[in-house]
């Protein structure tokens, strides 16, 4: 996502950035032995089983480790993604993984593209709650800087399976994780020299419950009975009620080459960009759907897809083809064949019920 601010702000955020320097390289994690993980800034495929809290856990952050192995984990079944280039090499980072009663499959792809660095991420995490099978995939594209939707990846799904109302109130439990996750990032960037933010397109399937969130300009759509229909709405800032709201507040909506809250962000809705607040909130829209034989794919992906791809050719790619990655990878492709200016990262889900374990 490009965000454009005055001239002095953006010299102010180069020299911080300057100075600070970027993270680079893996972030290790320590915890007890079953809870060790390293976390790649972009990983190749899905990783290993691990034990969290007496809960077992598939986790696109966690590798296959030697101390999970010694933990007894049992490795589930998965297609091996083969080795690609890190995304923020300028090349593509996918994988994909099938759940083992096959009813359930899943791909992604994230490409750096055009632009010269790389802002977006991703997460997918399985596991199962009480008997209650549980999957979660997120996409978060970044401004201003990438740290917002790394604090993303590493912490909101997190944060959501820790709520007391997740199984029983789940939409309550997503509403108060992302106003939570948002908190909290804030006061870990205090002494930060930057003011960064990220959109989150989130869905979590409970059961045969899917919940999808949204905070900002990433998108969720689903093919059901063979139909296209956006689960989320992008949060411009002229949107009528999206305006309305951000004038309540205090704020304004300024024309500058698109409509900026403040003349700055070109979405009205973000975690982050602390100095937009309390305009800019990370309160999420969420849309609940039924899961049933008629519901296809989902596919969530950053606007660096949605710029030129169409809701219906999304979807009618994710269904029809094979694998998921091989769909997720496609449509990256065909985002930047297409000229597609930004990252671009996309998830993709097929559900399969006709098949059987």
């Amino acid at each position: 996502m490009v965000c454009i601010g005055s001239l002095l702000r953006a010299l102010v955020l180069r020299a911080a950035a300057s100075s600070a320097g970027r993270r680079r390289g893996p972030r290790v994690l320590c915890g007890r032995a079953a809870d060790v993980r390293v976390t790649p800034r972009h990983g190749y495929g899905w990783r290993g089983l691990r034990a969290v809290a007496g809960r077992m856990m598939l986790d696109s952050s966690d590798p296959a480790s030697p101390a999970a192995a010694e933990a007894g984990q049992v490795q589930p079944q998965r297609r091996a993604a083969g080795a690609v280039p890190q995304a923020h090499d300028g090349g593509y980072a996918s994988g994909g993984w099938e759940r083992e009663d096959s009813k359930l499959s899943c791909g992604y792809s994230s490409f750096r593209g055009k632009r010269a660095t790389m802002e977006d991420f991703y997460d997918v995490k399985l596991t199962e709650i009480d008997g209650q099978a549980v999957s979660l995939f997120g996409v978060f594209d970044g401004h201003g800087g990438s740290r917002a939707a790394e604090y993303l990846k590493e912490h909101l799904f997190e944060n959501l399976l820790k709520h007391p109302e997740f199984l029983t109130d789940t939409k309550l439990a997503i509403s108060e994780t992302y106003q939570k996750t948002d908190t909290d990032f804030l006061e870990s960037e205090l002494s930060a020299f930057r003011d960064d933010g990220s959109t989150a397109s989130t869905a979590v399937l409970v059961g045969d419950h899917l919940y999808v969130a949204n905070v900002g300009d990433s998108r969720a759509v689903i093919s059901k009975a063979g139909k296209a229909r956006a689960l989320s709405e992008d949060h411009k800032p002229n949107r009528i009620d999206e305006r309305k709201r951000i004038e309540n507040a205090g704020g304004i909506v300024i024309w500058a080459g698109t409509w900026r809250v403040g003349g700055v962000l070109a979405m009205s809705r973000a975690f982050g960009n602390r100095l937009l607040k309390p305009y800019v909130v990370a309160e999420p829209e969420i849309q609940e759907e039924q899961v049933n034989g008629e519901l296809e794919c989902l596919v969530l992906a950053s606007d660096g897809l949605w710029d030129v791809v169409e809701n219906e050719e999304a979807v009618s790619l994710g269904k029809l083809e094979h694998a998921a990655e091989s769909a997720a990878r496609k449509l990256t492709e065909i985002a930047y064949s297409r000229g597609s200016a930004d990252n671009i990262t996309c998830i993709v889900v097929q559900f399969h019920h006709d098949k059987t374990g």
